[in-house]
């Protein structure tokens, strides 16, 4: 059935705000006039009634939006330390609560005017009285702070939306739908601009939401938006992703330009600077855009470009956990999970409080999209989440003391180096000590950038190591070949792609097209490597332990042994410091 939305009569609230935005502006016109300024007494200048005062006024950015290659945060084009003291009075750092606070913060006014504004300029909805047995849906603002890369807020954001959870599923609403790329593809993009040595940059949609065609009365904003974005593009002569369909690619000759889209969200980069320019003009064209420039910052992960590669990590996360669970100051260690280390149920062991033990889990799985070395000791904890003890948290706790030793660690991806696909797996026989089930990991590297990776317990039970690895096998073939169809899309066509086994029983299966009864307990899904063996989309390759990358996914190491790996695996540690030297080099 559908539902009715009552809106606000848009024209009133624009001219109240108005109002009110002009009697905060001329209290901030009047502070300056004093001889002591409100800056000095701000105790005494916060509040005029129930307005906030801010005595300086918004600066213009009519010089700061030009060239894609100029970010359009303010704060990054000051120089002087007044400017940035004045910049900041510009932006407010606390987010209200409801609407009633916001109302006493001019810079909170400011955006939800420019949010009442932009229904109207987009004509999203029509006043009309309740239908005969409708349920309407009410409103909610919501208020929130964008920040950069540095944790700094650059820009106060007001939403109104429709309180959705109050539909019923299968009554008022079928299915639901986000734009989102995989992980995966966007590790792929930027190993594909490290590779081709070009610089990526980020764009913001306004009210990406409120772009859509409507169809029907009630409707999914999201897949409604992703509608308008690709016809759009579509109809500029782009080419949407075979298996992405948040991969858009637009070929000039021997040039290309390539989009990853996030909801509103939007990375791009080129072979050309001038299909930078392009882009962002034809963008501009249909939409409201916020050009932020070179891709610094996107999805939590810190990207630093420089002419050498590009640095990706989440140092200012790891900070940030290890404050909130006050083990900043603790001493390090060299590895996130000792080699003696045996976990299991613990059903006489002393319960610990769950809801902590689960944050601290989920704060490290966030961080596994960077970090590939604590994934194997991260998911091995995540297992026990139901009823942790003391033996579970202490050695969640041993993982956060190997982040405080490595900070700055993240993944590099060299310019101007290979881009042959291969992949590396293993198998953790019977790992698991309370089903005995063994687990599938998995390493895929773009030459040697380290794109994808996972670890996951099987669903079955294997009878011998083969049979893990067996398994094992099909899983990594499963991800190559998602790999291999989305690098179509960028130009490369694999063929024979090698991926390395420690396992010659379980290659010798894969090999032989012969159902051999030692396998029949397998699920037949698993089977399926035989058939790209056959065709020669995939060979496999015998590797010797000691040179098994996926090795690190599947077991506690050694020091020494687990420095290596990661090593191998392509990861660095970089100081902001480095990082800068990095950037300033040719």
């Amino acid at each position: 059935s559908s539902q009715a939305i009552n809106f606000p009569n848009t024209s009133q609230d624009v001219d109240e705000l108005n109002l009110q935005q002009q009697h905060a502006q001329q209290q901030g016109n009047q502070a300056h006039l004093q001889s002591k300024t409100v800056a000095d007494n701000v105790s005494n200048a916060m509040f005029d009634g129930n307005m906030f005062v801010n005595p300086f006024a918004n600066p213009s950015t009519k010089q700061v939006i030009g060239e894609p290659s100029r970010p359009v945060l303010i704060r990054n084009q000051l120089r002087s330390d007044g400017d940035m003291c004045m910049y900041a009075l510009t932006v407010s750092t606390m987010e209200s609560k409801n609407v009633k606070e916001a109302m006493t913060d001019p810079t909170r006014i400011e955006s939800i005017q420019e949010e009442i504004l932009q229904f109207k300029r987009l004509d999203v909805w029509v006043l009309v009285p309740t239908p005969y047995n409708i349920s309407p849906l009410t409103l909610k603002w919501l208020f929130k702070n964008k920040h950069d890369e540095e944790q700094t807020v650059i820009r106060n954001k007001s939403r109104l939306g429709v309180r959705g959870y109050h539909q019923e599923e299968g009554i008022d609403f079928e299915e639901s739908f986000a734009p989102v790329a995989r992980m995966e593809a966007i590790k792929i993009f930027l190993a594909y601009a490290a590779h081709k040595s070009f610089s990526v940059f980020q764009m913001d949609v306004k009210t990406a939401f409120l772009h859509g065609s409507l169809k029907e009365d009630v409707y999914q904003a999201p897949r409604a938006w992703y509608d308008e974005l690709s016809t759009f593009l579509l109809q500029n002569h782009f080419f949407k992703g075979t298996i992405d369909p948040m991969l858009f690619i637009r070929c000039f000759h021997d040039d290309i330009l390539v989009v990853q889209v996030y909801v509103d969200d939007i990375i791009f980069g080129s072979t050309h600077p001038r299909y930078i320019q392009l882009f962002s003009d034809l963008m501009k064209s249909r939409f409201k855009m916020l050009m932020i420039g070179k891709m610094t910052f996107f999805l939590g992960l810190h990207v630093n470009q420089s002419p050498c590669g590009i640095f990706i990590n989440q140092s200012d996360y790891v900070l940030e956990i290890l404050k909130k669970y006050g083990m900043e100051s603790c001493d390090p260690v060299g590895t996130p999970m000792e080699i003696k280390d045996k976990l299991d149920l613990d059903q006489n062991g002393t319960p610990v409080d769950a809801t902590k033990y689960r944050s601290m889990i989920g704060a490290l799985m966030y961080l596994t999209s960077s970090r590939p070395d604590i994934v194997h000791a991260t998911y091995l904890c995540a297992r026990y989440q139901a009823k942790p003890t003391e033996k579970h948290r202490k050695e969640v706790k041993r993982i956060f003391l190997y982040l405080r030793g490595t900070v700055n660690t993240g993944l590099w991806y060299s310019k101007d180096s290979g881009f042959e696909l291969t992949g590396f797996l293993e198998a953790d026989y019977a790992g698991c000590k309370d089903t005995l089930k063994s687990t599938s990991v998995g390493a895929q590297f773009l030459g040697v950038k380290l794109v994808s990776w996972s670890s996951k317990k099987q669903d079955c039970t294997a009878l011998s190591t083969a049979k893990a690895e067996y398994v094992s096998l099909s899983a990594c073939c499963a991800q190559v070949l998602w790999m291999r169809t989305q690098l179509m899309d960028y130009g490369f066509h694999f063929s024979k792609i090698p991926i390395y086994c420690d396992s010659k029983s379980a290659i010798a299966i894969s090999c032989n097209p012969v159902q051999h009864s030692r396998t029949k307990h397998i699920a037949v899904r698993c089977h399926f490597i035989k058939e790209h063996v056959e065709k020669g989309t995939i060979e496999l390759y015998f590797v010797k332990t000691d040179y098994q990358l996926a090795d690190l996914f599947t077991k506690a190491l050694s020091a020494d042994r687990f420095n290596y790996l990661v090593r191998r695996l392509g990861m660095r540690s970089l100081s902001p410091q480095e990082l800068d030297r990095l950037a300033k080099s040719q």
